[in-house]
């Protein structure tokens, strides 16, 4: 396949480029009032932005700034993304669900002097911290109509400006973006985190393009992608740079329209969080419950088909899941079974699939060719499925701090239960948390070192040189240009990157057992009674975990419950939870004594993002923990002295 792909060293010549190729093509819509999808060219994006670079290069702004951006997902956004690159500064981007407390820390640190705001809400909570703002010297507020207040300047109005100067003769915006060179900086991205203080993560414009040039599938001129994730997330940032590297046209959309907006806009591609399709998952499951008894069935029947006929396929093909290296054998044995199974099912599949899971794939639009699903790690169950059905997952891991991918599923990579093969260009390595040995690669080990667990290290042209500010923090995490990810892994036999979990998550007993929480709570969260859970048990002879149940769950098992805080009261709810964590969590399961759930207790509220989760669904372990001292006190009672 010929790449369209626009390869160059920095994204002001990735942003001309975009304009130059694809000229007229649409880059990116969004919705007018009526809620129709309105497009905005590659040629139209890129003049817009040269409008505004040469207005903010009038009102001061230097090569090599930091200007700030807060905001959500919105056409203006990338105005404002491309007018700061293409002035030679650097964006410091948040969403609006910033606390005041961050927005004065974040603005500080990064020593931002000009600041873009979406709306007057956040403009009015920007002006409440304006006594640790000292260094703001210009506000620009984005939403178009209207008088802004005295002193704030407006978007719509800087871009006219621009443009008047430029029609004048102005070429300070062209000549600032040739003079980019591809180590400066093209933002500092504050980690949410789950601890601690925000840290600034600089990304240079070689980090982001290096992302660009190395990734192992293509968009096509035409292809069609939702934008769902936070923007300011780099997740979504370089997904939406590739998209403007390849010609594809970006759709915004929200967890409210997204139904609606994939049937509408038939996306063929989309990056994604886990949580979507845990959501879709669900609702899926819920439909099929409350169908009549021969449509249950035939879902269940066409379900088995496809999931036998797909296993025999992935595993002929190299890629189902292998930890332990098959001898000759095993694969033997394997190979014969799968076999079978794929001649027993293929024909009942195949009109199964035509009757049944053809329906389920016209959820995503009909031209659906996969969705890349990263900032957490997707339901080992949830994952299967829609594999299974037809809906490609190509789950995909990696760090702010590194661009953020270091490795990604493709469509003919796609090992279910791994995050795929690193990276081109990406180096891999494990450490054992205990003695500092290299685990992966070893050339004495067998496999290499494939199937050991260690902490994952990497080294790559998308890891950033440093935290903004924190040499300290630097000093933790890099060393001799290996960034520590803090997570835990394995390579596979398949030669694919399995995520264990977070060597900070770590829970230590009191006998000294080490327990990685992640693949415990993965397990108990495909429950249907179960709608977010968190395993505690730090310093404690065993683990517990706190437990938010899930309403259409039980109402589906037979309780007639209202509200949340119903279930709390009732001891059929408790017996049928103790029932559940047990058929979950069991040596059956492979699960070792010291990672069984010992005590338990309910949460009468779902954890929030913002508040317990991060903007991309992980849990703030800290927060939650801070949040329920006495409950967790409750399942662990101190001895008498």
């Amino acid at each position: 396949m010929k790449s369209h792909r626009i390869n160059a060293p920095t994204l002001t010549e990735v942003y001309a480029g975009a304009a130059e190729r694809f000229g007229d093509l649409p880059a990116f819509a969004r919705k007018d009032a009526s809620g129709k999808f309105l497009p905005c060219s590659f040629r139209e994006l890129y003049e817009t932005g040269l409008n505004l670079a040469t207005a903010l290069i009038h009102l001061g702004v230097q090569a090599g700034d930091h200007v700030g951006l807060l905001a959500d997902n919105r056409l203006e956004w990338i105005f404002c993304d491309y007018g700061v690159l293409l002035a030679g500064a650097a964006d410091v981007p948040r969403g609006t669900d910033i606390t005041e407390d961050e927005m004065a820390y974040i603005l500080t640190h990064a020593d931002v002097r000009v600041v873009f705001v979406e709306n007057l809400t956040t403009l009015e909570r920007l002006q409440r911290c304006h006594h640790r703002l000292r260094k703001i010297e210009k506000i620009v507020l984005m939403s178009a109509g209207g008088e802004p207040p005295r002193g704030v300047l407006r978007l719509e109005d800087l871009v006219a400006d621009g443009a008047e100067r430029r029609r004048a003769g102005d070429q300070s915006a062209l000549k600032r973006a040739a003079d980019v060179k591809p180590e400066d900086l093209f933002t500092i991205i504050y980690t949410s985190g789950t601890t601690g203080t925000p840290k600034g993560v600089p990304l240079t414009h070689a980090n982001m393009c290096s992302q660009i040039a190395n990734l192992p599938f293509e968009l096509e001129p035409g292809d069609r992608t939702l934008s769902i994730l936070p923007i300011w997330h780099s997740y979504e940032r370089i997904f939406e740079m590739v998209a403007i590297a390849m010609g594809a046209c970006t759709y915004y959309t929200s967890l409210r329209s997204i139904g609606e907006d994939l049937k509408v806009v038939r996306p063929t591609l989309m990056a994604s969080a886990p949580r979507l399709w845990e959501s879709l998952y669900q609702k899926i499951l819920s439909n099929v419950r409350n169908s009549p008894p021969l449509r249950r069935l035939l879902f269940h029947a066409a379900y088995a088909c496809a999931r036998t006929v797909h296993r025999a396929e992935r595993f002929f093909l190299g890629q189902e899941l292998d930890l332990s290296g098959r001898r000759l054998s095993a694969k033997l044995t394997l190979s014969a079974r799968r076999a079978v199974g794929w001649l027993l099912a293929i024909l009942p599949h195949r009109i199964l699939d035509r009757l049944v899971l053809s329906k389920l794939r016209g959820i995503v639009g009909g031209r659906f060719r996969g969705t890349i699903s990263g900032g957490g790690a997707l339901q080992p169950h949830v994952d299967e499925f829609f594999n299974f059905i037809g809906i490609p997952v190509l789950e995909g891991y990696g760090l702010t701090e590194t661009s953020p991918v270091l490795a990604v599923r493709t469509w003919s990579n796609l090992v279910i239960g791994t995050v795929g093969h690193p990276y081109p260009g990406t180096e891999v390595r494990l450490v054992d948390l205990h003695t500092g040995e290299i685990l992966y690669p070893s050339t004495w080990k067998r496999g290499h070192g494939r199937g050991l667990r260690g902490e994952i290290h990497v080294r790559g042209p998308q890891v950033m040189k440093g935290y903004h500010k924190d040499p300290a923090g630097t000093d933790r995490v890099l060393r001799d240009g290996w960034f520590n990810t803090g997570d835990i892994g394995m390579i596979t036999f398949n030669n694919c990157l399995k995520i264990l979990g977070r060597s900070k998550d770590t829970i230590v007993l009191l006998s000294g057992e080490n327990v990685e929480p992640v693949p415990i709570e993965a397990r108990l969260v495909g429950s249907a009674l179960i709608e977010q859970c968190m395993v505690v048990g730090q310093d404690e002879k065993n683990l517990g975990a706190l437990i938010v149940p899930a309403l259409d769950g039980f109402r589906a098992a037979g309780l007639k419950v209202a509200q949340l805080p119903e279930i709390l009261q009732r001891e059929d709810a408790h017996r049928l939870m103790d029932g559940e964590i047990r058929r979950l969590v069991n040596a059956e399961a492979g699960f070792k004594p010291f990672e069984r759930i010992a005590v338990w207790r309910f949460i009468p509220k779902s954890f929030e993002v913002g508040d317990e989760l991060t903007n991309t669904y992980k849990l703030k372990r800290h927060v939650i923990t801070e949040r329920y001292p006495e409950v967790i006190a409750e399942m662990f009672p101190r001895e008498p002295a």
